[in-house]
């Protein structure tokens, strides 16, 4: 069967194209090799957080500002709660680039941001206990995703607007000619006037096919969820939280329906295939140490681990993403490499890919995330 779309890759970047191109009255295969939401990828683990203050740069702000707009739209039409407005408290030395990123953006932009003292942070939070050359960066109108629900409810939208959504289907090959776009996977062949690719960590072989050799790095990554005391770390009065340290980068959710303290590890993990057996939580020492060594220090009422996950990051050696159309082919629009800070960005980037294959352009400022700086 003939479409106009093929979206390869249908989770957090790849859903979202599937909505906004089926909105636009494009018929719309979406292909993926499991079935959306899972836990195989990037996406998994209940909550993602949002922030708009962005310490990676200011040339994200625009689009966070923007995906905050769209999930706030996704959020009516499906009358379903996706975003709680927690706030998020980014904790660092004053004078770290990205605390220094996340001060300059909210002034350029006008947004909402309270400084604090550590000793202002461990009064108005007495779950937090930060060093005293510790500043706190708390924006009051950012807070949390519900990740999988946010995949299910545009999955959901993709097929009423007629979207077909074909899962546990491997692509094993693709080609492009003459402006058709052909894939086969091991049992159908399906072709289309346009592609997106957004499968995350298996990107890298897709586009092989198209002969395109970008470095992405697929990392094994974990978190956990912790027993926690209600009061102190209930989502009503608790925010969600990044802490850059001496010892790491973490990242964190207050408990919500009494799921308990969610911490994980933004940096370091280990490069993995995605196509063998990931470990699983806690197969490596290090993975409750890391997080259990972090916790004594700045939450350290915090002790008994509940369980842990796994997922993937796909890395760019800039961790800046990569949003753009095949240099060869005009008709295959890229998203990948979103470095582990990209599904708050999935509503927009969803609504940018669709504008690549519609128009050949879009809106937004994607310069910085373009193929050719690799």
């Amino acid at each position: 069967m003939h479409y106009d779309v093929i979206v390869i890759g249908a989770g957090s970047m790849g859903m979202a194209a599937g909505y906004f191109l089926s909105k636009s009255g494009k018929s719309t295969l979406l292909v993926d090799s499991f079935d959306p939401p899972h836990n195989k990828g990037s996406h998994h683990g209940e909550t993602r957080i949002i922030r708009h203050a962005y310490g990676e740069g200011e040339k994200y702000v625009p689009l966070a500002l923007k995906a905050q707009e769209l999930w706030n739209d996704l959020e009516k039409v499906t009358g379903k709660q996706l975003f709680l407005q927690t706030g998020v408290l980014n904790v660092g030395y004053e004078k770290t680039k990205f605390i220094q990123n996340i001060i300059s953006s909210s002034n350029t932009y006008s947004l909402p941001l309270e400084i604090l003292g550590s000793i202002e942070v461990n009064k108005r939070w007495p779950g937090i206990t930060l060093p005293e050359n510790y500043i706190g960066c708390f924006e009051p109108t950012s807070g949390v995703l519900k990740c999988e629900e946010c995949i299910d409810a545009y999955r959901e939208l993709a097929k009423q607007n007629g979207a077909a959504i074909i899962t546990n289907s491997k692509v094993k090959e693709i080609k492009v000619h003459d402006k058709r776009v052909t894939i086969k996977t091991d049992d159908h062949a399906y072709s289309a006037d346009a592609l997106v690719i957004s499968a995350g960590a298996w990107s890298g072989s897709l586009l092989s096919m198209l002969d395109l050799n970008l470095p992405l790095n697929p990392v094994r990554k974990t978190f956990a969820w912790f027993d926690h005391n209600e009061d102190l770390y209930h989502h009503n009065n608790f925010p969600a939280f990044s802490f850059e340290t001496s010892e790491g980068i973490y990242y964190g959710f207050p408990s919500i329906d009494g799921s308990g303290l969610k911490v994980g590890r933004h940096d370091g993990g280990h490069t993995i295939n995605p196509d063998e057996a990931i470990l699983e939580f806690d197969e490596l020492e290090q993975d409750t140490t890391d997080l259990k060594q972090f916790l004594h220090r700045y939450m350290p009422s915090i002790q008994q681990l509940k369980y842990g996950k796994t997922c993937m990051y796909t890395m760019t050696p800039d961790e800046d993403f990569i949003i753009d159309t095949h240099p060869d082919y005009s008709n295959v629009a890229i998203a990948s490499g979103f470095s582990g800070h990209g599904f708050k960005f999935s509503s927009v980037v969803g609504q940018i890919l669709s504008e690549l294959i519609i128009s050949g352009e879009t809106e937004h400022n994607i310069s910085p995330f373009s193929l050719n700086r690799f």
